[in-house]
């Protein structure tokens, strides 16, 4: 059997909160107890275990992770980021599937509570007053991941929005379309949906093109969901040519329905998504797209709530990384 710290407090003749304390604050012992607490530790080759760790450092090295739904590839990279970045400071992740549910969500910082989690990141979902109130009850260090709050004064690291939906219109009119279309989150996404929007309307306007302002269709998160959105959109305006939407699976949800009607990409409809998940180059056709750099924005959201851990306070509160313009096949000049 591997020792314990009672293994090492008895061979030791002192207490366990005496052993806890040589391995915790050693200059608050006297030197002859520290010495055969440490000799007793070299003895048995004692390691505590992560519990242990945890009682002694006050620290269980468990970072606790929210996101939305686990389904969605977007995740998949933001998740990766984070669990190397992790791994590096020597934490590990304890990740939860929120659904966007409130119960779900509140239970769910209750149970990460009594994990003893170090911290908790809190992705890509609106941070309800709810949630604050009872993280900020319970004193656990937060940081918001691919997604901001204007409300509360949290650490966040992000991308904008906004910028990278305009940038996404712009590069459709000076393609040459006239005629675009966009499938929109709901708008009181105040997240993604809201910018998102906010973006394809500013393009529209900028360029003269304000008849399009009603040339959307709104969705839920999912694919299904797209596929119902985009032949409403078409149904509504069968004479688009080009169609922005507000992420990748959006756009394949899109793709499909066009091809299921024989509306060829991008023969007749170009189509941009957002987001530039793996699946996206590997898409027929390979989706044109606002690539976010979901990989950093997983990494510098655990360093930043390592910081605020270890440091009680960060150097940057709000963090915005630079998305960019991926241009493949599902895009074309009319």
């Amino acid at each position: 059997m591997k020792p314990t710290i009672r293994d090492v407090a008895k061979m030791a003749n002192v207490s366990i909160s005496t052993v806890s304390r040589v391995m915790n604050s050693p200059e608050t012992v006297v030197e002859s107890k520290r010495l055969r607490v440490l000799e007793a530790i070299e003895h048995l080759q004692y390691q505590p275990n992560a519990f242990a760790r945890g009682l002694i450092y006050k620290r269980s090295n468990t970072l606790g992770v929210m996101i939305p739904d686990v389904e969605n590839p977007y995740y998949a990279g933001l998740l990766r980021g984070m669990q190397d970045a992790a791994v590096d400071l020597g934490y590990s992740l304890m990740i939860v599937n929120t659904d966007r549910s409130k119960e779900r969500t509140i239970t769910y910082v209750e149970n990460l509570y009594e994990k003893q989690v170090d911290g908790i990141i809190f992705a890509s979902d609106i941070l309800h007053p709810e949630y604050y109130d009872i993280i900020r009850h319970y004193q656990i260090p937060l940081v918001l991941a691919s997604t901001n709050s204007i409300e509360y004064d949290v650490p966040s690291v992000n991308i904008d929005n906004e910028k990278g939906a305009y940038d996404a219109v712009r590069y459709l009119i000076e393609l040459g379309h006239r005629k675009i279309g966009m499938l929109s989150f709901p708008y009181d996404d105040s997240i993604s949906g809201e910018p998102r929007y906010n973006g394809f309307i500013k393009a529209i306007k900028e360029y003269g093109l304000e008849e399009c302002a009603t040339h959307v269709t709104y969705a839920d998160h999912r694919f299904e969901s797209a596929y119902k959105a985009a032949e409403q959109l078409f149904s509504k305006y069968p004479d688009l040519t080009a169609v922005f939407t507000a992420s990748d699976e959006f756009a394949m949800g899109a793709i499909s329905f066009l091809h299921e009607k024989n509306i060829l990409v991008p023969d007749q409809v170009s189509v941009v998504g957002f987001d530039d998940i793996r699946m996206a180059h590997m898409y027929v056709p390979k989706l044109t797209t606002i690539a976010q750099p979901v990989y950093e924005i997983g990494q510098h959201a655990v360093k930043k709530l390592y910081e605020l851990i270890t440091e009680e306070k960060v150097q940057l509160y709000t963090e915005i990384l630079s998305h960019k313009l991926v241009i493949r096949n599902s895009t074309q000049e009319v």
